[in-house]
């Protein structure tokens, strides 16, 4: 990082609970100025944490918001990890929850975290995102997340959610839609969107995974980034996230930053 009045990012170790990692990693970032700030749990896509993901919890952290990323794939990479994330989603139940409810703990307990906590996640992390958004958090935001097999059930209770999910992508067409009526039903606040332009993991600012791969994602799942798409879907995210995270006194504290 170039900027010493900038976002910081430490890199951390967590401590999970029962049936969780030992060792659990994580990524931090903390805002620049003084604190305290509300807490950001984000939650990785299906790659992991490279460096597309690094400059994700960097921008929530620019946008005021104490941000941490825990590694689900610590206990052995992408290889060994993916298939046991993706049976803990289906489950929802499993290693990788308890992995989330760590990075939230270990927030909640920092000095400079006023104590309210949202989640965000990607792809795969987006699906984390919808299914803690009853479990503690106070706001969440989901980016083309698949819903679960019974979303009425799962989501009763949830926090507000804000979602955004791309028109091309041929894994979610609609997902969208049945996402607005569950949460209608449900009575929870949510924002959701579906960008016409915009394929999967548009909100990347560059193309994710290994390089040999990077040609078929694109191809098969529109796996790629859309600028103006995710412009208007940050705005969103941080508009949403500003209603249902800060207080007055924050709110008024980082826009006499923004002003110095």
């Amino acid at each position: 990082m170039t900027d010493p009045q900038g976002p910081r990012l430490q890199d951390v170790e967590l401590t999970s609970g029962a049936g969780g990692t030992p060792g659990l990693r994580g990524v931090l970032g903390i805002p620049p100025g003084p604190g305290p700030w509300p807490g950001v749990v984000l939650v990785h896509e299906l790659f992991g944490i490279d460096d597309v993901m690094r400059r994700q919890v960097q921008r929530m952290a620019a946008a005021g918001y104490l941000s941490l990323m825990p590694d689900l794939f610590t206990a052995g990479g992408v290889r060994r990890c993916l298939v046991p994330t993706f049976r803990a989603i289906a489950a929802g139940s499993g290693r990788a929850f308890v992995d989330v409810e760590a990075a939230r703990t270990h927030l909640a307990a920092l000095p400079d975290c006023t104590g309210r906590i949202g989640v965000l996640g990607f792809c795969m992390g987006g699906g984390f995102a919808l299914l803690t958004a009853p479990r503690g958090f106070d706001v969440s935001s989901a980016n083309y997340a698949r819903l679960p097999e019974d979303p009425d059930r799962a989501l009763a209770g949830a926090c507000p959610i804000v979602a955004s999910y791309g028109g091309r992508d041929p894994a979610l067409r609609g997902t969208a839609a049945q996402l607005k009526g569950v949460l209608t039903r449900l009575g929870v606040p949510h924002d959701v969107r579906e960008y016409p332009t915009a394929g999967h993991g548009f909100l990347d600012d560059a193309d994710p995974g290994p390089r040999v791969l990077r040609p078929l994602l694109r191809r098969v799942l529109k796996f790629e980034p859309d600028p103006v798409a995710a412009a208007d879907a940050w705005t969103r995210i941080e508009a949403f996230f500003a209603e249902h995270l800060r207080d007055d006194a924050s709110a008024a504290r980082d826009g006499d930053a923004r002003g110095a």
